[in-house]
């Protein structure tokens, strides 16, 4: 049943995608838990007014969606960035695995909304991975039964790569799978810092996170 999955969206200053995000995942029951995180805009205010449930959090990707899931009710979960849009027929895709029990979490392919040759090119490389590392980033919309996240302890509440550190403490408990349906995710970074230098900060904090770079200074570069 598409009402066993609560979708948790963590969100700062998201006022322009929330009537996306509304008509994204219109026509199912599932839950939606919109964790605000000090937001100076709408946000929050449009995401009640799509029938959201809008939680405050202090901000911090890793935190907001624990506290998302602290207060879902659903038996699976689904982190959805704000900026990141699902599949059509998601529900299905995302309750077949799971009742499988084959797979300990998932996550769906990515696609950037700008399908340049650059872009393509990044999902390439992303994607493959995803598949061959079973290793999908947080912009692929992880999702997990309940059970399982509390037992892995939920993501840790570190400023950056809160994904990374989750899915690989999840491949210690089972195998992941990425499914062959793609998200959708904004290229706003890429437009605003241009490919070449998204891609060099991007590859810098990875491997300043191997090299036990503080991830508070990791934060900072790639938020600047």
């Amino acid at each position: 049943m598409t009402s066993d999955i609560s979708i948790i969206i963590p969100a700062l200053n998201e006022e322009e995608n929330i009537p996306f995000l509304a008509k994204n995942l219109s026509g199912g029951d599932f839950e939606v838990i919109l964790v605000d995180g000090g937001s100076t805009d709408a946000t929050a205010e449009l995401a009640r007014h799509h029938s959201f449930t809008v939680v405050t959090s202090q901000p911090g990707r890793g935190h907001q969606q624990n506290m998302g899931a602290r207060q879902a009710h659903g038996k699976i979960l689904l982190f959805l960035h704000a900026d990141t849009r699902l599949p059509e027929n998601f529900a299905t895709s995302v309750l077949q695995t799971i009742a499988s029990g084959k797979w300990v979490a998932g996550a769906f392919s990515l696609a950037i909304e700008e399908p340049t040759l650059a872009m393509r090119v990044i999902t390439t490389f992303a994607n493959l991975r995803s598949y061959l590392f079973q290793l999908p980033y947080g912009d692929q919309a992880i999702f997990i039964s309940r059970d399982t996240f509390l037992k892995l302890k939920m993501f840790p509440e570190l400023p950056i790569m809160e994904d990374y550190v989750f899915i690989k403490r999840a491949k210690k408990h089972g195998r992941i799978t990425v499914l062959k349906d793609t998200v959708i995710t904004s290229a706003r970074r890429w437009r605003r810092l241009g490919v070449f230098k998204t891609t060099i900060i991007n590859q810098l904090v990875i491997l300043g996170f191997f090299l036990k770079i503080s991830p508070e200074k990791l934060a900072l570069l790639y938020r600047r």
